[in-house]
């Protein structure tokens, strides 16, 4: 019998000062304005941020007609404007520099859906989320922090068989609907 075996590494890097009072209190307040579950999914974050800058800060070292800084450039940039981090207009390596934690959290699913009215609210949205109601296009998605491409955003909806879209309803309204309907013992489906 064979085993696969998985690279696995760390996704997140913890703070170097962990009771910096700036830090902790800009951390707090970005899980309440996107609806973070712990601060583990900021640092997650900021360690995709500072790879990404890493890699943009080595190629800028480089000669600008280097075929590596051309071609990973190229991506680096061609990546960030497909999952929407950046737009059309910036096509250099210097604006990586600029990106910013919030940036990528707008582009979580959880924004997203919350952006587009599907829910009240940031943690309403983390809940339909994680109760799987919505879908990206024809696939549903329980992943609160799945990245949103630019061309998958237009097909962000309620699940087909979300007892909140088209769905079948659940089973307390349907029971009170019972209720209602001439029988009035609570006892009759339990």
């Amino acid at each position: 019998m064979r085993v696969m075996r998985r690279n696995c590494r760390k996704t997140f890097k913890t703070p170097r000062r962990p009771f910096e009072k700036e830090r902790l209190d800009a951390e707090l307040k970005l899980c309440g304005e996107y609806g973070l579950k712990n601060k583990r999914e900021v640092w997650r974050v900021q360690l995709t941020l500072a790879k990404l800058r890493k890699a943009a800060r080595e190629l800028l070292t480089l000669d600008e007609k280097d075929p590596r800084r051309l071609f990973e450039g190229a991506a680096i940039l061609r990546r960030l404007r497909r999952i929407g981090v950046m737009d059309e207009t910036q096509d250099q390596l210097d604006y990586c520099l600029a990106l910013k934690v919030e940036d990528f959290l707008e582009r979580r699913l959880q924004t997203q859906v919350y952006k587009l009215a599907l829910a009240k609210s940031i943690h309403h949205a983390r809940v339909l989320i994680r109760q799987r109601h919505i879908r990206v296009g024809k696939q549903i998605v329980d992943i609160p922090s799945f990245i949103v491409r630019v061309d998958s955003q237009k097909h962000i909806d309620l699940a087909l068989n979300s007892s909140l879209g088209q769905g079948r309803r659940g089973r307390v309204y349907r029971r009170r609907q019972a209720n209602k309907g001439g029988n009035d013992d609570d006892a009759e489906e339990e």
